[in-house]
């Protein structure tokens, strides 16, 4: 465990300093970047010690595995994430533990996820995910909405009962005119952001970038990067 420790230790310092380095160069303070850790695949174990180590932001994007660990941990001062893609028959399981779902597309997601966080008499912050790969289905291949549809999700998320509109999320798309362009297509979400603040001035989440492109999602104005296996490394078998 003390192994274990002091690796993830080194690893938060390195992602640390490149967030920091990405912030200077940006001409932005180090505060106005909040690091998610996104521990998927990783056992409670990790989620413990981070904590320990100060991190306060963690993102699941399997329901299975987030709620027993979200149950292991619940006596820590976590904010827990969902990060994946939400079938509505896990809504349920993940209100019960997520302070925020990234991964809103739908409106049949949000209808469930109205209901679920009422019943539990809980709030949800909730960001709309946006897919610069969508095509004509509306849809990305990793989930996400098309641009065009941010305007009519947002209304509804403002207006459902149980939810707050957190802001916008985006996963850099391998398809479409925004492949391998990590930086323009963060900058197109932080400009759907500014449109969106002007009717949702709260609404300020923006969360793009991970542990490969991090530093474009900074410099392009991201106010939360999810890092996975730059802190935790990879999992055997997982590529």
């Amino acid at each position: 465990m003390t192994d274990r420790k002091d690796e993830l230790a080194a690893n938060l310092a390195r992602v640390e300093s490149r967030i920091a380095a990405a912030c200077a160069a940006a001409g932005r303070g180090r505060d106005e970047v909040t690091l998610i850790v996104v521990t998927k695949t990783y056992p409670a174990d990790d989620v413990r010690i981070l904590s320990g180590l100060g991190v306060r932001h963690v993102a699941e994007n399997r329901d299975q595995d987030a709620a027993p660990k979200a149950a292991e941990c619940a006596d820590l001062s976590l904010a827990w994430h969902f990060v994946g893609q939400l079938q509505t028959n896990k809504v349920r399981s993940v209100v019960g533990y997520a302070d925020f779902v990234q991964s809103v597309d739908r409106v049949r997601l949000v209808t469930s996820l109205s209901r679920e966080a009422v019943r539990a008499g809980r709030e949800i912050g909730c960001l709309i995910q946006v897919a610069f790969d969508a095509g004509d289905s509306g849809r990305g291949e990793r989930g996400g909405v098309a641009p065009g549809g941010v305007a009519e999700l947002a209304e509804l998320i403002a207006r459902s009962e149980g939810l707050r509109l957190g802001g916008l999320m985006t996963v850099a798309p391998l398809t479409g005119e925004y492949a391998g362009r990590e930086r323009a297509a963060f900058e197109r979400l932080v400009d759907l952001s500014t449109d969106l603040r002007r009717t949702y001035p709260a609404a300020n989440m923006v969360s793009a970038g991970m542990s490969a492109d991090l530093e474009q999602a900074v410099a392009a104005g991201a106010t939360h990067v999810r890092v996975g296996s730059a802190v935790l490394g990879v999992r055997p078998g997982l590529g």
